[in-house]
């Protein structure tokens, strides 16, 4: 079905061997770097089933990716559930499992990686974001945005206690995944281009995808309103509702200046309502083109103003904002954002700049003496 029919043809190239050769990659036609389609190709050297095989492996990442931001535990307080529900309203999570579709290969790299940083894994972090790369180009926005927030919180940190001696378990935190940031610059050398030459020669391929200077400024507007339409409303219903929309519109000010920006942006450089998925055929149908511009600004406009304040999942946003200028309109772009998304708000770390305040060093004894006593103070305090 669909992109199947070239996906599996391109799998077989790398099912003869389990170490591809030059040969194999001088014939490989496809616009996002080989891993997926080198596992794919591995499952048919081994196993000889087939597609089924491929398909069988992302319905089994699926349950994969469900299990870990659903499971309930303690940590989660509870909003596991809802973020799992909240990951299903992503409509492509729910179409593409089951598919030989590169995107639940990539995604499930993409939570290792994230949940690996959260657990202070940070080696298996960087290694499972070199995967995700490997998997499509585009997922260079999360060890990117890590790697900034944790070298500006480390920066700070430093300034603020000039004595300290250096720590290579603090500088590791944006190191690491700034490592698996540049890998992506290993793929362009080893392309010679952002893709295969073969696919950016092809007729075939979107004009935008056909080089880096083929810029779409619209496609900031297209990718700002998938977040709104597929993370943003799904957080808005199924967390606190009226509190959330209150919070949100709570800075009026710096609210009037993102919409005002945002809609010179939006007249100045409109998205294209030629791509693939729901925004774009909901905007079609609507009767006049206008309302299809609303629509897209007014969708834009909530992820601007839900990822307002800085945050490591603001930063994500932004890299992904500039990312999608350059390749074609298209909702399951924004899948692995969600999954991102979901798994940090399961945890309650959605809003968090970095995770270096939560998993920094310990405090010393004194310190905890002192925070026990001013909790205790406090209790004492609340009791009378």
């Amino acid at each position: 079905m669909w992109d199947e029919i070239h996906f599996w043809q391109t799998s077989l190239l790398f099912s003869d061997s389990l170490i591809p050769s030059i040969s194999d990659f001088k014939q490989y036609s496809e616009l996002s770097t080989p891993l997926p389609f080198m596992i794919f190709g591995a499952l048919e050297y081994f196993f000889h089933q087939g597609i089924f095989a491929g398909r069988l492996l992302s319905l089994t990442l699926f349950m994969v990716v469900a299990f870990i931001i659903g499971w309930p535990v303690k940590e989660k307080e509870g909003r596991s559930i809802r973020c799992l529900i909240g990951l299903c309203l992503c409509t492509s999570y729910l179409s593409l499992n089951g598919r030989l579709y590169t995107e639940m290969i990539t995604c499930t790299f993409v939570l290792l990686g994230a949940a690996s940083y959260a657990k202070n894994r940070h080696l298996l972090s960087a290694l499972a974001f070199v995967a995700a790369i490997a998997c499509r180009q585009y997922m260079v926005v999360f060890p990117a945005a890590i790697a900034l927030c944790e070298f500006i919180t480390v920066f700070k940190s430093s300034n603020r206690s000039t004595q300290a001696p250096y720590s290579w378990s603090l500088h590791q935190r944006w190191s690491l995944p700034a490592i698996a940031t540049v890998t992506l610059f290993g793929w362009i050398i080893f392309f010679g281009g952002l893709a295969a030459p073969a696919t950016l020669l092809d007729e075939s391929t979107p004009v935008v995808q056909q080089a880096l200077w083929q810029i779409q400024p619209g496609g900031a507007v297209h990718g700002l309103a998938a977040v709104g339409g597929y993370i943003v409303i799904p957080e808005l219903l199924l967390f606190s509702p009226v509190a959330t929309f209150k919070k949100l519109l709570a800075p009026e000010r710096k609210i009037a200046m993102i919409a005002a920006a945002l809609l010179a942006y939006t007249i100045a450089f409109p998205p294209v309502f030629e791509g693939l998925g729901r925004l774009i055929s909901i905007a079609l149908i609507l009767p006049h083109p206008l309302l299809g511009l609303i629509l897209f600004y007014v969708l834009a406009l909530l992820a601007c103003i839900r990822f307002l304040e800085p945050s490591l999942m603001s930063f994500v946003v932004l890299f992904n904002t500039l990312i999608m200028t350059t390749v074609y309109p298209w909702d399951k772009y924004v899948l692995p954002l969600a999954v991102f998304f979901w798994y940090l708000k399961s945890l309650g770390l959605e809003n968090k700049f970095s995770l270096f305040a939560k998993s920094g060093p310990a405090k010393s004894d004194s310190a905890k003496r002192s925070s026990k006593k001013l909790a205790i103070a406090s209790e004492q305090n609340l009791r009378l």
